[in-house]
């Protein structure tokens, strides 16, 4: 009688057993593929890392070799001639000492970068010096707001909050309340600067943590760069100056302020070389990219980075030369 209610409890007992046995068996199976993909993740994050920080490398030793006889920098120049999207294994065919089978991996990997003029834009930070804003530059940038047609105003609120966010003198007492020193762009929302007037702005000012300020570079800046660190020079002047260097590239101020009379150009506000670059790096692995922003300084034949950023960033790039 009580043999079929014995035979249904040990069935029970059977199919419990094989579905925790099964649980886990998907368990193990689970951590381990988990494992392996996180394996695989901090690999490919690691070579990443070691593949920019080769291509940082590659760009300092451009510039470091690209110092001019004249102390000049111009948009002729090896460093400005972007590196298109390539095949890594096409840098590695070409070092001798390379041991990586360049016909595997690094076919499936591509790389891409450049280097740009920072100081072929206006450096914001030249605003302030000493907890005082600098009428020279304010005057520049009231230019330049004037020129892409920026109310004055947002620029009169941003000089002096840029200023309150540097002042962090003892006698300070509102310290406590100043915004964060913006380090980027993108930042100067901190300092209550509306996302259009930051996007307007982005191509032709910068952010450079020089402790002197940073004079534009006539043979690298946009016309409206150009036209904003001017004297009695018109932007129709300033874009008439751009298509001469890009004949002959100014060797001295002194040749740019002869193709246009009258006009005058302050050693404290502009030059025609270059000490800080931008060095932009870009990965990409099937649908995966990993993009690498670097600033370096250039002292002689020094070149040291000053900032490395990884992630996503929007292109702020100079406009095209018309």
């Amino acid at each position: 009688m009580n043999r079929p209610s014995h035979r249904g409890a040990a069935l029970l007992v059977a199919m419990l057993t094989v579905a925790l046995v099964a649980a886990f068996a998907t368990a193990a199976i689970w951590r381990q593929w988990r494992g392996t993909e996180v394996e695989a993740a901090d690999r490919a994050r690691v070579q990443s890392g070691w593949i920019l920080t080769g291509a940082l490398d590659w760009a300092r030793l451009i510039l470091r070799e690209d110092r001019n006889s004249d102390g000049t920098d111009s948009l002729s120049e090896p460093w400005a001639v972007p590196l298109k999207e390539a095949r890594l294994s096409t840098f590695l065919a070409a070092d001798r000492d390379n041991n990586m089978d360049a016909g595997t991996e690094a076919d499936d990997v591509f790389l891409s970068g450049e280097i740009s003029d920072l100081q072929a834009r206006l450096n914001l930070n030249n605003l302030v010096a000493g907890n005082a804003i600098q009428p020279q530059w304010l005057e520049s940038f009231q230019r330049l707001f004037d020129v892409l047609g920026l109310p004055q105003a947002q620029l009169d609120a941003l000089a002096e909050n840029l200023r309150f966010a540097g002042d962090t003198s003892a006698d300070n007492r509102n310290a406590a309340r100043a915004p964060l020193k913006p380090q980027r762009i993108e930042q100067l929302a901190w300092l209550g600067v509306p996302a259009d007037v930051i996007a307007t702005l982005a191509p032709y000012v910068t952010l450079i943590p020089s402790p002197v300020a940073t004079p534009v570079n006539l043979n690298t800046a946009s016309a409206e760069a150009i036209y904003a660190v001017g004297r009695k020079l018109s932007l129709a002047d300033a874009n008439r100056l751009v298509a001469e260097r890009a004949q002959q590239h100014f060797r001295t101020l002194a040749d740019a302020a002869r193709l246009v009379p009258g006009a005058s150009f302050d050693p404290s506000l502009a030059g025609v070389s270059t000490s800080y670059f931008q060095v932009r790096g870009r990965l990409r692995l099937d649908d995966a990219v990993v993009e690498e922003r670097s600033m370096v300084q250039r002292m002689g034949l020094n070149v040291r980075t000053l900032r490395r950023e990884r992630g996503s960033f929007a292109a702020t790039l100079p406009p095209p030369v018309r």
